[in-house]
C-alpha cells in the first residue's frame, strides 16, 4: 500500500515515521529544508497543495492520503480528494464543516476520516466511548493542552503547531452545547483558573467539539483549551485592538512568534469528562517529548497514523467518518487504546457509579 502524508511539518514527519515500519510512504510539502528532515524514512516531494488541480493528479498517485496541513488547506484537501477518488485522513483543524462533504465523498466511493489527531481526535475517540457507556451525558467537558515545560515571560507559550492555527484558537467562536441548545461564544470572553492533578492553568472555551456538536448527545458539552498563567489576558488585549484581524495578521506574528520561539521541551495534557445522572467517567491523557519529537506531534500524530492503519485494515463504508465512531464500537475503542499506550503515552481511566 502506498500512502502519502501531505506535510512535512513536526506532525506530518512524526504520522510518516510512524507509518513507514510497515508501510511504502511518501511525503510532500514546498519546503525543501522540511522535506530533508524526513528523507531517511519516507520518499519525498515536493509540492505546492494551493494548487488544487496539481494537488489531484498527485493524489491519484498513492492508495490512502493523509492530510497535516494548516486548517487554511483542509477543506480543499478533502475537494481534492474526493475529486482523486482517494480514501484520506486528515489532521487539520479547518474552519469548515467536513460533514457537508459526507454525500459528496459516499457518491465518489470514498472514506474519509477528518479531525483525526489529538484534539479534536482522540478526544472525540474518548468522548465517543463515554457516550457509548453512560447514554445521553448531562455534561461532557474536554480539558486539553500543548505546553511547554518550561515557559517563558512574556507570553509563557511556546508554538508547537501552526502559529496561524493558533491564533485562529484565539478568533475564532467557540461552539458549544449548554442547556440543550447550540451557542457560539467569545472564546477568550471568560477566562478561568483550572486545575488538573498537580497543575495550574488558566483556560478558555476553545472551538473544538466540531463533529461532536452533531454525534454527542448532551445537555451540556464544551471544550477548555489550557495555557500557562499569564498568556491569555495578553492575547485577549491584542485581540481586542485589532492585532488579530486579518489585515494585521502578518505583522503580529513578525513581532509575537519570535516570543513564542525557545528552546523547551514540551507535554500535552487531556482531561475528557462525562456525567449522566449518578455516573461518571473520566480520562486522564499525559505525553512528553521524546526520541527527537515533540510532545504535540506525538500525540497527535501517532493518533493520525493509528487512525490510518485502522482505515487500511478495515473496510468502513464510504463517507465522511468522525473520529468518535470508532470510541462507539468497543473492539475499535480498545484497539486504539492498546496502540496509544504502545507509544509509551499515558491514558488512565476512571469511573464513578459502573
Amino acid at each position: 500500500m502506498k500512502i502519502c502524508v501531505l506535510g512535512a511539518g513536526d506532525v506530518g514527519r512524526l504520522i510518516a515515521y510512524d507509518l513507514s515500519k510497515d508501510y511504502e510512504v511518501s511525503i510532500a510539502d514546498k519546503s525543501k529544508e522540511r522535506l530533508k528532515l524526513a528523507e531517511n524514512f519516507a520518499t519525498t516531494y515536493e509540492l505546492d497543495a494551493s494548487k488544487f488541480e496539481d494537488l489531484v493528479e498527485f493524489m491519484k498517485k498513492f492508495d490512502l492520503i493523509v492530510g497535516a496541513l494548516p486548517g487554511r488547506f483542509g477543506f480543499s484537501t478533502l475537494k481534492a480528494a474526493i475529486k482523486a477518488r482517494r480514501d484520506i485522513v486528515d489532521v487539520s483543524f479547518m474552519p469548515e464543516d467536513p460533514l457537508e462533504l459526507d454525500d459528496q465523498a459516499k457518491e465518489a466511493g470514498i472514506r474519509m476520516v477528518v479531525d483525526a489527531g489529538f484534539a479534536p481526535g482522540l478526544s472525540n475517540i474518548l468522548m465517543g466511548h463515554i457516550q457509548a457507556v453512560l447514554g445521553k451525558l448531562d455534561e461532557g467537558v474536554i480539558n486539553v493542552g500543548g505546553l511547554p515545560k518550561n515557559p517563558q515571560p512574556p507570553l509563557y507559550y511556546k508554538v508547537v503547531f501552526s502559529p496561524y492555527d493558533l491564533i485562529e484558537e484565539y478568533t475564532r467562536p467557540a461552539r458549544i452545547i449548554r442547556n440543550g441548545r447550540l451557542v457560539r461564544v467569545d472564546p477568550l470572553e471568560d477566562i478561568k483558573q483550572l486545575k488538573i492533578r498537580d497543575f495550574e492553568f488558566e483556560s478558555f472555551v476553545s472551538d473544538g467539539l466540531r463533529t461532536l456538536l452533531a454525534t454527542i448527545e448532551a445537555e451540556n458539552l464544551y471544550e477548555n483549551t489550557l495555557r500557562w498563567k499569564g498568556h491569555l489576558e495578553k492575547m485577549k488585549v491584542l485581540k481586542e485592538l485589532g492585532f488579530f484581524n486579518p489585515e494585521n495578521i502578518e505583522f503580529t506574528m513578525k513581532v509575537i512568534l519570535p516570543l513564542m520561539q525557545f528552546e523547551s521541551d514540551d507535554f500535552s495534557i487531556m482531561e475528557v469528562y462525562g456525567k449522566s445522572g449518578e455516573q461518571e467517567m473520566r480520562y486522564f491523557m499525559y505525553d512528553e517529548a521524546q526520541g527527537g519529537f515533540t510532545s504535540m506531534a506525538r500525540s497527535t500524530g501517532y493518533i493520525t497514523a493509528i487512525t490510518a492503519r485502522l482505515v487500511l485494515k478495515y473496510e468502513f463504508e464510504p463517507g465522511v467518518i468522525p473520529p468518535e465512531l470508532f470510541g462507539m464500537e468497543d473492539d475499535l475503542f480498545d484497539e486504539i487504546i492498546k496502540e496509544v499506550k504502545k507509544r509509551n503515552i499515558v491514558l488512565e481511566e476512571y469511573h464513578k457509579g459502573l
